[in-house]
Formats: C-alpha cells, sequence, structure tokens
C-alpha cells in the first residue's frame, strides 16, 4: 500500500468484483475508491458490498472510499404496437401523454415534465443519440418532431433532451430511498447524476447534512453553462463523458474535460474523469492505445481520480483493469516533464492565510529538497489546500476522524491515514514524523515540513507550518 502514485483510482463494483477476495485484489493492484452504481444495486447488495470493502479495509489497515451513485431520472419512449418502428429521415411523429402503444404517427412519452419543456427548435435524442430529432410544434402535454438522422426506434428507448431544462430536481423518489439507505451504510460519497443547476445540489445537501461528500456529475449542457456555480456547491465534480457525449457533439467533450478539470483545480475541488477510459479491457486482458493515451491526458491534466467503470463490474478482467491504469499512471508520473506540466497549470492562491501557508509549504518542500508534506486535518479542508497546489513531494494527512480519511482518499497526491488527535504543537511535530517514517515516506535524517491549524482541534484553522528531522526513533524535532 506504500504507492507514490499521485492521481487516484476509482473502480465500480460489480457482479465480476463485489466478493471480498476481489475486492481485496483490485485494492492491492491500485484501487483507492470502490463505486456502487444504484442504477444495478439492491440496498441489500449495497449493504453487503459496503461491509465487503469495510472487511478488506480493516484487514489491510488502510482507509478506504466508497462511492453510491444515484441513477438520477431516466426518461424512456413508452411502447409501440408492434414493439417497435422503421423511420427515415424526414418523418415525423408525436410525443404525448396517451399511455396507449405507439404506431406510425405517434408515441407515449411517459415523462409530463419533457412534453411541459420541450419548445420548437429543441433536438431529442433516442437510443444514445443513434435517432436525432427536432421538435417543430410542441403543446402542454404533446410535442410534434421531424427525423433528422436515424432509422429504427423501439419500446423504451432512452430519451435525451440536450437543450430542455427540466423543472424536476435530479433526485427522483428511488434515488430519495436509495440517499436514505447509502447514509444509514456510512458511504463516504454521494454521486448525484444529471444535474441541471446548483439547486439540484442544494437539495441533496439538506438531506445528507455533512454525513458524505456530494459529487456532482457532469452529464448535461445546461451543467456545464452553469460550471462555476456547480463547482461551488459541490464536493468534488465528475467528468461524466458517456451521457456528456451523447447530448453535445463529441469533438467538443476532449475541451469541456480540460476546461472542467482547470477549473476544479483552480476552485480546489477535486475532479474524476470517467467513462470508456479502458473499455476494450471488459472483455479484452489489454487496452487499445488509444485508451493508454486517453488515461494519460487525464493523469497529465492534474485529474485528482480516473474511473472505470464495466471494466471492473462486470467486465472479464477486473483485476487486470485496474492494474493497468495504476501501471499507465505510474509510468506517466515518473515521467520528467510531468510535475513540470502539473506545475505550469497550477492556480494563484487565494488572499486566504490557509491558502498562503498551503503555497508556502508545496514551495518549501520543493526548494529545500524535503520528503513530506505531512497535514493534520479533521475536516479535511487542510490537505485539500495542499493538494490544490499539487506539490513535486508527497502530501500524508494524518485525521483523527475516519470519514475524513476515508474521503481523502479521493484527493490527488494524498495518502490518508487514521491517527490520534495531537495534544499539544511538540505532539504535532511528534506524530507527523513519526507517521512519516512508519509510511516509509522519510528516512531517519530526512527533514518533513508539517502543516496544521493552531489552536488545534478547530476545523478550517490551517495556520502553522513547521520544518522537521525525523530522527532515529522516529521523533521530530522542529526545525527552524
Amino acid at each position: 500500500m506504500n504507492r507514490t502514485r499521485r492521481v487516484k483510482i476509482l473502480a465500480t463494483l460489480g457482479p465480476a468484483s463485489n466478493t471480498p477476495g476481489m475486492i481485496e485484489k483490485l485494492t492491492l493492484a491500485g484501487a483507492d475508491v470502490f463505486r456502487i452504481n444504484m442504477s444495478h444495486a439492491s440496498h441489500d447488495i449495497m449493504r453487503q458490498t459496503v461491509a465487503h470493502i469495510r472487511s478488506v479495509e480493516e484487514k489491510l489497515g488502510y482507509p478506504i472510499g466508497i462511492m453510491a451513485d444515484m441513477q438520477g431520472p431516466k426518461h424512456r419512449l413508452g411502447k409501440f404496437e408492434g414493439g417497435e418502428l422503421d423511420v427515415k429521415p424526414g418523418d415525423t411523429i408525436t410525443f404525448d401523454s396517451d399511455p396507449t402503444p405507439g404506431n406510425a404517427t405517434r408515441v407515449n412519452l411517459p415523462h409530463p415534465e419533457i412534453l411541459e419543456a420541450m419548445q420548437p427548435g429543441h433536438r431529442m435524442l433516442i437510443n444514445d443519440g443513434k435517432v436525432s430529432l427536432e421538435v417543430l410544434e410542441s403543446g402542454k402535454d404533446w410535442a410534434k418532431a421531424k427525423i433528422i438522422s436515424g432509422t429504427w426506434l423501439a419500446d423504451r428507448k432512452g430519451v435525451n433532451l440536450p437543450d430542455s431544462e427540466l423543472a424536476s430536481g435530479a433526485l427522483t423518489k428511488k434515488d430519495l430511498a436509495d440517499l436514505d439507505a447509502a447514509l444509514a451504510a456510512k458511504v463516504d460519497w454521494i454521486a448525484l447524476s444529471f444535474i441541471q443547476r446548483p439547486d439540484d445540489l442544494a437539495e441533496a445537501r439538506k438531506i445528507v447534512k455533512g454525513r458524505a461528500g456530494i459529487l456532482a456529475k457532469i452529464e448535461k449542457p445546461q451543467a456545464v453553462e452553469r460550471l462555476d456555480e456547480i463547482i461551488d456547491m459541490a464536493d468534488a465534480i465528475m467528468v461524466a463523458r458517456g451521457d456528456l457525449g451523447v447530448e453535445m457533439p463529441l469533438e467538443v467533450v476532449p475541451s469541456i474535460q480540460k476546461k472542467m478539470i482547470r477549473k476544479c483545480r483552480r476552485a480546489g475541488t477535486p475532479v474524476v474523469v470517467a467513462t470508456q477510459m479502458l473499455e476494450s479491457m471488459i472483455h479484452a486482458p489489454v487496452p487499445t492505445r488509444a485508451e493508454v493515451s486517453d488515461v494519460a491526458n487525464a493523469v497529465y491534466e492534474g485529474a485528482d481520480a480516473v474511473m472505470l467503470s464495466a471494466e471492473s463490474a462486470a467486465g472479464d478482467y477486473p483485476q487486470e483493469a485496474v492494474s493497468t491504469m495504476n501501471s499507465i499512471a505510474d509510468a506517466i508520473e515518473k515521467d520528467k516533464g510531468y510535475l513540470d506540466v502539473i506545475a505550469g497549470q497550477r492556480p494563484e492562491p487565494d488572499a486566504t492565510s490557509a491558502d498562503a501557508i498551503s503555497f508556502a509549504a508545496s514551495e518549501i518542500a520543493s526548494t529545500l529538497d524535503l520528503r513530506a508534506v505531512v497535514c493534520f486535518t479533521a475536516s479535511g479542508s487542510t490537505a485539500l489546500r495542499v493538494s490544490r497546489t499539487r506539490p513535486a513531494k508527497p502530501i500524508l494527512a494524518l485525521s483523527p476522524v475516519p470519514e475524513t480519511a476515508r474521503r481523502l482518499t479521493m484527493l490527488w497526491g494524498t495518502k490518508c491515514i487514521l491517527s490520534p488527535d495531537a495534544e499539544d504543537l511538540k505532539d504535532v511535530i511528534d506524530k507527523a514524523c513519526r507517521r512519516a517514517a512508519d509510511e516509509e515516506m522519510a528516512d531517519p535524517g530526512d527533514r518533513i515540513i508539517v502543516v496544521a491549524g493552531v489552536p488545534l482541534k478547530t476545523p478550517g484553522s490551517t495556520n502553522m507550518l513547521r520544518i522537521a528531522y525525523v530522527n532515529d526513533a522516529g521523533q521530530g524535532a522542529q526545525h527552524r
């Protein structure tokens, strides 16, 4: 578990991987956080999976993060008389609230919020964009649209609306039940799907009440347009390229990814890059060259984490997929130009003492060639600030709060350790040096830099840094 890799790996669990033995293998192969997809997992399976992860965590002695990913609103067509319908560009079809099976002229769309939102000129995408339509006319409970491209419609195919903002929120009745169950199971992160606006996160925050971090999945153009506001409201962001690539032109998704990562780095908000990163490894033991480049680009851009979906959840090679992603990230980070690229994108510090201290710690560690930056943090804010600077030296985060240590497992460059709270400043230095030595991040005679808040046990009060020697006993001595 003595990893030097800075970017974190988020692996989805599913039928191929949600046993204690495989979870341990994936952790040792490089997984830092595990995702449970509530689109497929029942509450019983979710609780069982959480228990398996916690048993592996206890065995290995290191915190492991758990994310429960809410399904979000799923919009689908009704049914056709024959189960399907052949269409061609130029054909028109009316979508309405009538539940009877559809035909060549009309079909049920059992989502009144969609029918209310659609306006002439809006686009409709059906079956992951295989059929594209343009709305010609609309009323309170109907909309007439023309086929632009595509040849086939069928029962219950998914509907995407890139131009229409729906009045409904991001949490469905199923999501609310799943959210309660996930919080009761004490997961560390809640991922919200199909976010459109900051209010969608506000609704979730009222329910979560700080019991888990909230990650906003950016999948819709409306969310991209309000990205700054959403970043301000979220604890983390995911570049969810699957639906984003359906609702927006594929050629703009890479630039959106880069923009999102830059904005998140500037704000100090962890950012995850997801979807089809090693897709071919669902059924192949090795990835394509293009997939290797895709993962490498996310690492070079400074993403906090990269994610595996079906590769680790339902694929034939879950352990190999994690190991491959770990190897790619490790190789990129050993490139001599990697840290130069990361440093060149470093945001300016905010005009606060906490940010100034964090940036100073990063610069001092590099200038004096110290072995590590050690953070004491109860809430996680100190580690977040230091990680935002993307220091050249590794970060060791010590927290007395298990929930904080687990949540920080998704943070770039940060090794998270559960550690008893310090009693005074001398104890801070001693614990920092001892744990740095224990975790093989420093040897006797090496120096580290310690960042904390004084008075101790005051969340958000980062205002102190010290340089300390690690001596033979693993103790520290303050060094001016």
